[in-house]
């Protein structure tokens, strides 16, 4: 049974690869005094104020996890409007009514407001340049937040997958019975397992909890830099050792122009996550939770 006194996590958007993997992580490693609270669009739509007001004062939350968001990334070049409402004016919205509350916010971010010309990898205090519709709403909601909410941490990740939802790892493996596919190998940056992004999320929770949290911006992504192309033939090599496909494709190496899509994507958007090691925190490895998470997939 958990007491009011003790903390509680409210988490908008459960349905997602995120979402899900935060429940799942949470019922791994939380401790007796944690309670976790997580609803979908249809139960707390970030896009509707009078939800999310309605939401805080029934479950009185000690913290707000968002991991909703607008991620079609192409497709937003054609609805801008509807990615702003929900990367920008939602999270503004959380923000203020959390804020007015008086509860922290947690709101995860992407590589996307780089403009990737950069060649080191990114810090969280670097300069933003977002190329896409997409990139440039969650840059908005960023800002918003931090207007808005003093209580704030902003994760930035990048390249997420998991065994739940849609995701690059699981149209590889839906791909793999061809004989050569093509996949860009001109852009570089960081796969990020969700689980652990989940427990890097749980771990901050914590962190707020014990008055222990220095507010702001902190990037976390995988441990290792490699581009779309390397990160294909790691999926097919893992899935090949571990018996799921009899005969790796031949993946081609092609560039960014000979795969033209909607939106801009940056050409490099590794990110430094140093700032998390204060809390213990440590980049995913990605290559890892590829290996373990392939037979759940499978």
């Amino acid at each position: 049974m958990v007491r009011d006194s003790d903390m509680k996590i409210l988490v908008i958007g459960k349905n997602g690869q995120l979402g899900r993997s935060i429940t799942e992580q949470f019922s791994l490693s939380a401790t007796d005094n944690m309670a976790l609270v997580s609803y979908d669009s249809s139960e707390c739509n970030i896009t509707d104020k009078e939800q999310i007001v309605q939401r805080i004062q029934q479950d009185r939350p000690d913290v707000i996890i968002n991991a909703s968001a607008y991620t079609k990334v192409d497709q937003a070049e054609s609805e801008p409007q509807e990615a702003d409402q929900v990367n920008h004016i939602g999270v503004m919205e959380l923000g203020k009514v959390a804020a007015a509350h008086g509860i922290p916010v947690i709101h995860v971010s992407t590589d996307y407001v780089f403009d990737g010309d950069a060649v080191f990898p990114y810090t969280p205090e670097d300069q933003t340049n977002p190329q896409s519709v997409y990139g440039k709403t969650k840059l908005a909601g960023e800002q918003a937040l931090q207007q808005v909410n003093p209580q704030h941490l902003i994760v930035r990740t990048a390249w997420v997958f998991s065994e739940f939802g849609n995701n690059f790892v699981k149209t590889m493996l839906r791909l793999s019975d061809k004989e050569q596919l093509s996949v860009v190998a001109d852009q570089y940056g960081c796969p990020t397992y969700a689980g652990d992004l989940a427990k890097c999320l749980l771990t901050l929770c914590l962190a707020i909890s014990k008055h222990e949290v220095t507010w702001g911006v902190y990037h976390f992504s995988g441990d290792a830099e490699t581009s779309w192309h390397g990160f294909a033939q790691a999926i097919f090599s893992i899935a090949k050792s571990q018996n799921f496909i009899d005969v790796m494709p031949k993946v081609k190496a092609i560039s960014t122009e000979e795969y033209p899509t909607l939106a801009t994507r940056p050409k490099f958007s590794s990110l430094e996550c140093q700032k998390l090691a204060l809390y213990g925190i440590q980049p995913s490895n990605w290559r890892l939770a590829l290996r373990n998470i392939l037979p759940k997939i499978q």
